[in-house]
């Protein structure tokens, strides 16, 4: 039977659980926010974890590159599958499984002895994170009735800036006190604590009708999605996305990937329904999430560079200087929702990507001795452009398909998450390296030939050699101080290109304001418009 006009919207999510909701995004936004955390953490340690033994590991340059990207390779490649499984199995037990391998495999790093044992581990903690992320907005999506959703997905995404911003404070805390091995075993207590409340608190929910297992295109996805992500790494590490292994490994990736979706059109059990890419608004939305993390992931990247190497701040410091981009995605995630009641979903999302473009174009006013005030003022301009983009576009991601493909919509949204933030770091990584070594590669020549190609692929290699050199070699560091600016500046401008793409990708494809209101529409985007909803299985 319809509602009447002007009444409530039926409930769907059983009372037992409605009430306690908001303890279970708690819960769920904590088990987030550690795995994000973890990955901006290790980046302060690094440097710590290259010292010989029995301060570090001694590790090369190349084992730190992938003890990162392990973790990356692993996660980003299980999250679609990860997806399904919470469909399939129950998004509560994945979860579950997820933390206490996360928190498994943390122990274990912070026990490594050697550099292969922490890249080992490191993959395990992936594993984990895989399993973990999609889960928690699959959960929520499923305890928050559909009017509710927005308010709560824009908390979820606030969680995930915070992540970002507090990782290197936590990370310069706990090795200004302790040894390189505490920023993983602070992981153990959180996931302790996680268990025993999502145990009690968070209830399970799964596709009532999962249908017959897919595993050929499991199977596509997964090495479609390791061979992707393993040649951005290996183009990001090279500095050259043209060499034959990276566009070898690239190209292959997206041919199994073309493959899986071949295969998935013709499927009767598909693992992912494509067609709900010819919602243009789903695919604005993932689109958007993409070119979001692209554009933020690279510039977080070379940001620690510009305030430790250009500036002279302690890791500690930088941590506490990104914070402005925590606190305003803390502050306006939440509230995303009400601007896109009022304006809708188009207009306040074209407009967060295009202050996101003009905060990134700012960051051409940094020199070396731009007041400080400046960046803080552009990383908070920066995370409320993220915060007005994010939650309204997660929210068409999630309300474009049905309850209970939850899961599968949470490894989509996340899966474009992490490759766009992948390709960011390497792409906007390798335009940052080339730039700079076309500044100083002139003036180098002060340097013995066999120094002169490694001293110029990073202004850390061009410090220590300037080191070397003594007092002869103080002008060198005033060079390589402004060939890192001038690269930057090259850098913001493609990143800043980026995110004005995006803004016109969501100007053209997401929907505007909903031309019919009420209190059981607010906050919503319309996104799903016409495919159909159905709730999935509450436990």
């Amino acid at each position: 039977m319809a509602t009447p006009p002007g009444a409530p919207a039926a409930r769907t999510v059983p009372e037992a659980v409605h009430r306690r909701r908001w303890l279970i995004l708690v819960v769920l936004m904590f088990s987030l926010l550690m795995v994000v955390l973890d990955n901006s953490i290790l980046n302060v340690a690094l440097k710590t974890i290259a010292t010989p033994p029995p301060t570090g590991l001694g590790a090369t340059q190349s084992q730190l590159e992938w003890a990162v990207s392990a973790y990356t390779l692993v996660f980003a490649s299980l999250l679609f599958t990860a997806g399904l499984l919470g469909d399939r199995l129950g998004r509560k037990k994945v979860l579950l499984f997820g933390m206490a391998v996360f928190g498994i495999g943390s122990t274990l790093a912070a026990q490594a002895g050697a550099p292969a044992e922490l890249i080992a581990f490191r993959a395990v903690m992936g594993f984990g994170g895989a399993l973990v992320m999609p889960a928690t907005l699959a959960i929520l999506v499923n305890v928050f009735e559909r009017d509710e959703q927005p308010r709560a997905i824009g908390f979820w995404v606030g969680s995930v800036g915070v992540a970002v911003a507090v990782g290197p404070v936590t990370g310069g805390l706990l090795l200004e006190h302790f040894w390189w091995g505490s920023v993983f075993l602070i992981n153990v207590p959180v996931v302790v604590a996680g268990l025993i409340a999502m145990a009690l608190l968070v209830p399970d929910s799964r596709d009532p009708a999962p249908g017959r297992l897919d595993p050929v295109g499991v199977l596509l996805s997964i090495v479609g999605l390791v061979l992707l992500v393993y040649g951005i790494i290996t183009g990001g590490r090279f500095g050259d996305f043209t060499a034959p292994q990276v566009v070898s490994t690239i190209g292959g990736g997206l041919v199994v990937l073309l493959a899986f979706v071949l295969y998935e059109r013709r499927s009767d059990h598909p693992a992912m329904d494509v067609t709900y890419f010819r919602n243009p608004a789903f695919s604005a939305a993932v689109g958007a999430v993409a070119l979001v993390f692209f554009a933020l992931m690279g510039v977080t990247f070379f940001t620690a560079f510009y305030t430790q190497s250009v500036r002279g701040y302690t890791p500690l410091q930088t941590g506490l200087l990104i914070l402005p981009l925590a606190v305003a995605q803390l502050v306006f995630a939440p509230r995303a929702r009400l601007v896109v009641a009022r304006f809708g979903a188009r207009a306040v999302c074209a407009c967060g990507m295009l202050l996101l473009a003009v905060t990134l174009s700012g960051y051409l006013l940094l020199d070396r001795s731009t007041p400080i005030w400046v960046l803080e003022v552009l990383l908070f301009l920066q995370g409320a452009g993220m915060a007005h983009t994010m939650p309204p576009v997660t929210t068409s991601i999630m309300q474009s398909l049905p309850r209970e493909k939850a899961g599968s919509g949470s490894a989509i949204n996340t899966t474009f998450r992490q490759l766009g933030g992948a390709l960011g770091v390497a792409v906007l990584g390798s335009v940052l390296s080339a730039a700079y070594r076309g500044s100083i590669d002139g003036d180098l020549a002060a340097l013995p030939a066999r120094e002169r190609h490694a001293a110029g692929e990073s202004i850390e290699a061009t410090r220590a050699a300037a080191e070397r050199l003594g007092p002869a070699g103080r002008a060198l560091t005033g060079t390589a101080n402004d060939a890192f600016v001038h690269a930057m500046h090259i850098t913001v401008v493609v990143a800043s290109v980026v995110a004005l793409a995006g803004a016109v990708v969501v100007a053209l494809f997401l929907p505007g304001r909903p031309r019919t209101g009420g209190a059981a529409d607010e906050g919503r985007t319309s996104a799903g418009a016409g495919l159909p909803r159905t709730g999935g299985e509450e436990r």
